[in-house]
């Protein structure tokens, strides 16, 4: 069975078969998904890494968690299920608006 990892501190240069060819060094590896930012294309700084199995898994955080790779120290550990977010942003944002007064021209008399 497949499991994700959690690759931090990617450099922003770094590209889906570099992290593919790097952690091949742990064991098989299934998938990489460098995660980008919607609004310009460029990297977050981060990814996921999805391993043939839990021990190629284990071995990759004992492997390459703090080791350096394109100058940067990674950050590698098992991913977490995603948390709920409330639909449409949560708090102060997508919200209504409540508005006072008329429209902008005053009654005059």
């Amino acid at each position: 069975m497949t499991k994700t990892l959690f690759v931090g501190n990617v450099d922003h240069n770094c590209t889906e078969n570099d992290l593919h060819d790097y952690f091949t060094g742990a064991g098989a590896v299934t998938s990489v998904n460098i995660i980008q930012d919607r609004a310009t294309g460029r990297s977050r700084g981060f990814a996921f890494v999805e391993m043939g199995s839990e021990d190629e898994a284990k071995n990759a955080i004992q492997l390459f968690h703090g080791k350096e790779f394109q100058g940067r120290s990674l950050t590698v550990n098992e991913a977490r299920p995603r948390e709920p977010r409330p639909p449409y942003g949560g708090a102060g944002r997508g919200g209504r608006r409540e508005r006072g007064g008329g429209g902008g021209y005053r009654d005059r008399r």
